[in-house]
């Protein structure tokens, strides 16, 4: 795998840290996969604070997914930048039809570890190649963004989006988005530097993409509350705190 590519294995060390634990987050995939396969992570990308950080940020997803599934039961799910997350068995496709969409070596070591039946599918596409919607019925979408926004120029970010929208009656998005501070910083210090990658993009204002409806809180106080007390408190205040806001970001789109 390429160096962006192999970020995929940051947030898989973090679910199987906080599943491990019994706290955030029930990953038993996540578990068996780093087991068998743990990519040699090195420095801040093995820290626990990054782990408790991505458990939550996976949480919110999953909970957020769950409501819109309920919502919209003829909705098609997409799971953008999907990486070895296993969403799909720990949400439930619920009968909806479910695609996973990556790279396409993302794509065959995903398959090492997942099948596929009437409700889900794997895709391998670029995001950015429309080609791939081909492939998927039109109607509505709930799509999940995860991790993959801060890898798009802003401009070929709008014009994905803007494609995606076109293709079907209605979509809500979700997406998590580093601000432009976050992304001139991430060149001197980011976990992903750990696996190669320095250029990345921010977003300052969620209204510059159309349909922008929310921001949800990334680390919610219930989920901050499962930490151990002295953990629970360096993490409020470093990680969940005004500085954390200036960094990183969860924004709801509907079109």
């Amino acid at each position: 795998m390429d160096s962006v590519n192999q970020t995929l294995y940051i947030p898989l060390y973090g679910k199987a840290y906080v599943s491990r634990l019994g706290i955030i987050l029930h990953d038993p995939k996540a578990e068996e996969i780093w087991a068998k396969e743990g990519f040699p992570l090195k420095g801040k990308s093995r820290s626990k604070w990054l782990a408790y950080y991505m458990g939550m940020r996976v949480a919110v997803f999953d909970r957020w997914t769950i409501a819109q599934m309920e919502a919209d039961p003829g909705a098609v799910i997409l799971h953008i930048g999907c990486g070895l997350d296993s969403r799909c068995e720990r949400v439930g496709t619920r009968g909806h039809l479910w695609f996973d969409i990556d790279f396409p070596d993302v794509i065959a070591e995903r398959k090492r570890w997942y099948q596929e039946n009437e409700n889900y599918r794997m895709l391998c596409a670029d995001v950015t190649d429309s080609a791939w919607l081909e492939a998927v019925p039109g109607g509505s979408a709930i799509v999940m963004m995860e991790g993959v926004s801060m890898y798009l120029h802003p401009e070929a970010l709008k014009q994905t989006l803007d494609r995606i929208a076109a293709h079907f009656d209605r979509i809500c998005l979700l997406m998590d988005c580093y601000t432009t501070f976050a992304a001139k910083a991430s060149r001197y210090k980011n976990p992903i530097n750990d696996v190669g990658v320095t250029l990345v993009h921010g977003l300052d204002d969620p209204t510059a993409i159309e349909g922008f409806v929310r921001e949800i809180e990334m680390t919610p106080a219930e989920l901050i509350e499962v930490l151990p007390g002295l953990a629970r408190r360096i993490f409020r205040h470093v990680f969940a705190g005004r500085f954390a806001k200036k960094m990183y970001r969860m924004y709801e789109y509907r079109r």
